[in-house]
């Protein structure tokens, strides 16, 4: 007899489930995605958590049980892989936006002091720019 499911996965709407069989299909997403996307699916179908984890190629039904859990929270977001661990990103997106624009910029060898980046122009022309 099994456990009976702490969070178990609520009713896909048309647009879920539409957007999650083009994903298991994909041939262009990435392979956490189309998993993930299978692992929804297969619990929606009806299959256990363990046996989804095997239909998409994975181990873990607890793995497939936290999936769904976040799934009902934040619906198809949670095909988004989040942060793997390591160490906090330290920049937002405002701020690599600003670097990589920086770094197109073809450096000025009179402001600059150069006439191709290296690391240390591109942080000294980054923190003499107004907004750095």
């Amino acid at each position: 007899m099994t456990r009976r499911k702490k969070d178990p996965l609520r009713t896909l709407t048309d647009e879920e489930r539409t957007w999650l069989e083009r994903i298991r299909r994909s041939q262009s997403e990435p392979a956490s995605h189309v998993a993930r996307a299978k692992q929804i699916l297969s619990v929606a179908n009806g299959y256990s958590y363990q046996d989804a984890a095997l239909l998409a190629g994975r181990k873990s039904g607890d793995a497939v049980s936290n999936l769904v859990k976040r799934f009902n929270q934040e619906g198809l977001n949670a095909i988004q892989p989040r942060h793997g661990g390591g160490a906090p990103a330290k920049y937002g997106s405002a701020e690599r936006e600003r670097i990589l624009q920086e770094a197109r910029r073809k450096p000025d060898p009179q402001t600059d002091g150069t006439v191709t980046w290296s690391l240390k122009t591109l942080c000294q022309a980054l923190r003499k720019a107004p907004d750095g």
